[in-house]
């Protein structure tokens, strides 16, 4: 599976960690959209970068990772297709999956421990979208003007 990762610079180091357990732990291939140092850059442009894999089908799903993850979640939310989910816990992006099928994880650099956030991308890749009454709410999600 191919997964787009994108970062502004506050979650640089986290993105770098979690691009390495990607690669050697789950055996994933990697886009790293960027950014690549601890330089101030602006969140939304990795959030849409890492949209944009996703919407063209470059990459099946995506992460993306800021101080909070709230910036660059309503960026990458920006992107039509995109649904971006700020998970904060192993329960939200089991919930993400299951009932939304987010195909863009956000995460907040400062606002989750690093051994959490490994568990949350486990959980989110180990769950698949429930389909059946969530089907029609996500269509929904995607039809609005």
């Amino acid at each position: 599976m191919t997964i787009a990762l994108g970062c502004d610079h506050a979650g640089f180091e986290v993105k770098e960690k979690v691009k390495t357990y990607l690669i050697q732990e789950l055996g994933f291939n990697v886009i790293d959209v960027g950014t690549n140092s601890n330089d101030s850059v602006n969140y939304p442009i990795f959030g849409h970068k890492v949209g944009e894999k996703v919407v063209a089908k470059d990459a099946k799903m995506g992460i993306v990772i800021c101080g909070s993850g709230i910036g660059i979640s309503i960026a990458a939310n920006k992107i039509k297709g995109i649904r971006a989910a700020l998970c904060t816990s192993i329960n939200h992006a089991i919930m993400g999956r299951k009932h939304n099928d987010a195909n863009v994880l956000a995460l907040g650099s400062r606002m989750t421990k690093y051994e959490e956030i490994i568990n949350i991308i486990n959980s989110w890749f180990e769950t698949s979208f429930e389909g059946g009454r969530h089907s029609k709410r996500v269509e929904e999600i995607e039809n609005v003007r």
